[in-house]
């Protein structure tokens, strides 16, 4: 290739990246192909805002049904905790009442078995020497 045929090719590969793709190609667009464009354009952006503004209404009201819908079962299962706390406590205290009131009487009314164990006799038979467990 000689210098000059780099040169224009040089030339139009600025022009192109300059002016973008076939810019010698196109046609100048007449004013009123952009009004129509702006009139269309203006009332579907404003119908998308309108359907955008309506489902985020949508997400943030069930967000917050789902939020007072778990607030209010944490709040239940906590009252149902403290309740049982409560009532255990209550139970605690009666018994040990009730047991200060049997340890005054001399009577044991309830009692725990810590360990049970089996005694085992042997004994022995006359003249077979067997042995036998009893209870």
């Amino acid at each position: 290739m000689n210098e000059e045929q780099r040169r224009i090719i040089i030339k139009r590969i600025t022009s192109y990246e300059q002016q973008g793709d076939n810019a010698e190609d196109r046609a100048p667009l007449p004013p009123i192909n952009r009004w129509v464009a702006l009139a269309i354009m203006i009332p579907v952006l404003a119908v998308l805002a309108v359907l955008g503004v309506f489902f985020f209404t949508i997400f943030v009201a069930l967000f917050s049904i789902i939020a007072i819908i778990f607030g209010v079962r944490i709040w239940w299962l906590r009252k149902k905790f403290q309740r049982s706390m409560h009532q255990a406590n209550d139970s605690r205290a009666e018994k040990s009442t009730h047991n200060e009131q049997s340890s005054d009487s001399g009577t044991v009314e309830d009692a725990e078995i810590i360990e049970e164990t089996t005694i085992i006799k042997e004994h022995r038979q006359s003249g077979t020497g067997d042995k036998h467990n009893r209870v």
